[in-house]
Formats: C-alpha cells, sequence, structure tokens
C-alpha cells in the first residue's frame, strides 16, 4: 500500500493549515463561530467525505484525517467534529438509504449543523443508552436526560440513539434542536474550544420520518461510527501533539538561561526529540490506518477494524498526552498561565483521551480480540 500523499491530497492539507492559521479562533469570542463555519463550508470540507451521488466530494478517511490533523493544531471551535465525524459517519453506517438522500446534502452544504447523542463518553453499546423512545401512534416518544452533548452552540438537528420501549433494539432519531420538550443547559469546561451541554428530553414527540435507521444494521452501524470517529479523533490528536512540539521547539530557542539558548542544552534537545518520535509515530500510524480503510472501505469487517484503530488510538492519544505536558514543561513557569497556548491543548489532551473509552479499554478489547485468535 502507497501511503505517499497524492498532490492533491497535499494541496487540501496546505490549503487547510494556511487557512486555520490565520482564521483560528481558539482565543477569540465566540461572536465570529458561525462566520468561521460558514467558511469552512464554502470550501467544501463538511463535505468530504459525502458520497458524490448525494453531492459531496465523495472523498474518504485519508483527506477527513488530513482536516482533523489541522483542525487539532489549531483548536478550532466549529461544529466539524460532531457534523462531520459524528453525525455524517452514522448516517452512512447505520442510516437508510432514504434518510442518507434527505439527510446528508443538508449537512454537506452547512444548511444544518449536526451532533450525535449516544451514551456517555460517546458509547454505543446500548446498555449505556439513557434516551429511551417509545411509540405513539404513527409516530415516537423520547425522553431522558443526555449529560454531555458536543459542540452545543452551532447544531440545528441532532441525530439520537434511544433505546426502544416495549420493542428491545436501538432507533436512530432525527431531532430538531429546538423541538418542543428539550432542555439545553450549557456545561462549564475545561476545554473551551469544544462547547458541551446537557440536553433534557422530555417526552418529545416525533413523526415517523424522524426514525432514520435501518434496524437490520443500525447496532453494527453505530458501533462502527464510533470506531471511524476514534480514528479521526486520532488525527486531531496528532495535530495538537505537532503544535505542542511546535510551540516548545520555538520557545527554547527564544529562552535564555546562563547566557545560551535553553534549546542548546542536552537535556532539552532530548526531551525535544522524545516529542517528536512519540507525535511522529503516532501520525505515521493513523494516516496508515486511514489509508487502510479508505482502500478495504466496507469490505474491512469490524474485528480488523478495530484491531487497526486501536494502534492508532492508543498512540495518538499517548504522544498527546506527553507532548502537552512537556511543552508546558518546558516553557518553565508561563507553561500554564492564559497567554500561552501549552495550557490549551493539555485541557484538549485530557478532554480527548476519555471519549470513545480509556485507551486501557481498547488494549483491553485488542488483546480479547487476539487471544481468541490464537
Amino acid at each position: 500500500m502507497n501511503l505517499t500523499l497524492s498532490d492533491e491530497q497535499r494541496a487540501l492539507q496546505e490549503t487547510a493549515a494556511d487557512f486555520l492559521a490565520e482564521q483560528g479562533n481558539a482565543r477569540k469570542e465566540t461572536e465570529g463561530d458561525a462566520g468561521l463555519w460558514a467558511r469552512i463550508v464554502e470550501l467544501g470540507w463538511a463535505a468530504v467525505q459525502v458520497p458524490e451521488e448525494l453531492d459531496g466530494l465523495g472523498l474518504g478517511q485519508v483527506e477527513l484525517a488530513l482536516l482533523m490533523e489541522e483542525m487539532g493544531r489549531r483548536l478550532v471551535r466549529t461544529p466539524f467534529f460532531s457534523t462531520v465525524v459524528l453525525a455524517q459517519t452514522a448516517l452512512l453506517q447505520a442510516g437508510t438509504a432514504e434518510a442518507q438522500q434527505r439527510c446528508l446534502p443538508a449537512l454537506a452544504y452547512g444548511e444544518q449543523g449536526a451532533t450525535l447523542i449516544l451514551g456517555p463518553g460517546l458509547d454505543a453499546d446500548p446498555a449505556t443508552l439513557t434516551l429511551q423512545a417509545r411509540r405513539d401512534g404513527e409516530g415516537w416518544r423520547v425522553h431522558g436526560d443526555a449529560a454531555q452533548v458536543l459542540d452545543d452552540g452551532l447544531i440545528e438537528v441532532a441525530y439520537v440513539a434511544a433505546r426502544l420501549e416495549g420493542e428491545g433494539g436501538v432507533g436512530l432519531f432525527e431531532i430538531q434542536a429546538n423541538a418542543a420538550g428539550i432542555e439545553r443547559t450549557p456545561l462549564e469546561v475545561w476545554d473551551l474550544t469544544r462547547p458541551q451541554a446537557r440536553w433534557r428530553f422530555d417526552d418529545v414527540r416525533l413523526g415517523a420520518e424522524a426514525r432514520v435507521d435501518d434496524p437490520a444494521k443500525v447496532l453494527a452501524g453505530l458501533a462502527r461510527t464510533c470506531v471511524l470517529a476514534a480514528l479521526q479523533l486520532a488525527a486531531e490528536q496528532v495535530g495538537g501533539a505537532a503544535q505542542c512540539l511546535q510551540l516548545a521547539v520555538d520557545y527554547t530557542k527564544e529562552r535564555v538561561q546562563f547566557g545560551r539558548p535553553v534549546a542548546t542544552f542536552q537535556a532539552v534537545k532530548h526531551r525535544v526529540a522524545e516529542m517528536m518520535v512519540r507525535m511522529e509515530t503516532a501520525r505515521s500510524t493513523v494516516r496508515g490506518v486511514a489509508a487502510r480503510v479508505a482502500a478495504g472501505g466496507e469490505s474491512l469487517d469490524d474485528a480488523a477494524l478495530v484491531a487497526e484503530v486501536t494502534a492508532a488510538r492508543v498512540l495518538a492519544t499517548e504522544a498527546y498526552r506527553y507532548c502537552a505536558q512537556e511543552a508546558i514543561q518546558l516553557h518553565g513557569g508561563v507553561g500554564f498561565t492564559w497567554e500561552y497556548d501549552p495550557q490549551l491543548h493539555f485541557k484538549r489532551a485530557q478532554w480527548a483521551s476519555q471519549w470513545f473509552g480509556a485507551t486501557s479499554a481498547w488494549r483491553e478489547t485488542l488483546a480479547a480480540q487476539l487471544l481468541d485468535v490464537a
């Protein structure tokens, strides 16, 4: 398999890097967030993985990972992760053909921002789902609490996984964020670049068309959605780790101790080199897995997909946390102050490590799979 980026992929990455370096909003007020999201949509990034027959660009996991890497580098505050990585992927993996034709073009062209509501920590296991749905004539009623809904603020619709009362199984429902019966309460979070809210559903009434899943594939589709989203989150983590490395290098070149730049001290060189090794190892793995998934498509079975993504997920999570804490240390006393960016990445690294399961859980899943094979 050739892992070299094509000319088109390099152009996409360079365009994203230049644009987000100039337009990044991690330190800006939220008033401009809608304008930045509109410009990202104009660039076509929200349509990157939508099939061409549904008016998308028909690209794949590699191109999406390149965009996520640059967004992680700049900690961009937009609903890109929730709309593209979560909601679109859920529709592609678990939705009916009719729902895909109706919903995906709107998401690709920014007519709607969306999010995906699963169990705590974005867990697709039916036992963890906190929302329930019951039949109400031809339609449905949804009730329950979602403790942490990602990217609340610029979204108009949520795709909600709920347990089906009296029937068993799980359904995926399209619910407008301003629907009657929904109470949205913003949460105070450490990572201000990824807003979250608590949503309470008080017998929200839905029409029959609100259910968008294919019952034959909804469970496997939602599980596959989480695995693919974990891969893209790993790409975002790689971008954050790369930025931490760059921040550490730049600062240690400028900071002078004992009449010399700190960057010339051998101990500092060793620490920066370790950051680079971890980051590049994670980057190579993430891009390799993304290329493997893009090449394998739907033929890549669930066990193989989990095995591939586990390596990317674990390496990226650990690299980002390591690089963020080292960047703080190498900045000395100012490393955790608001005036410098390492503290922003440290918060994002801690946040990202808890979604889709901790690295220990990924390792245990892979170990069980390998032992079964053996």
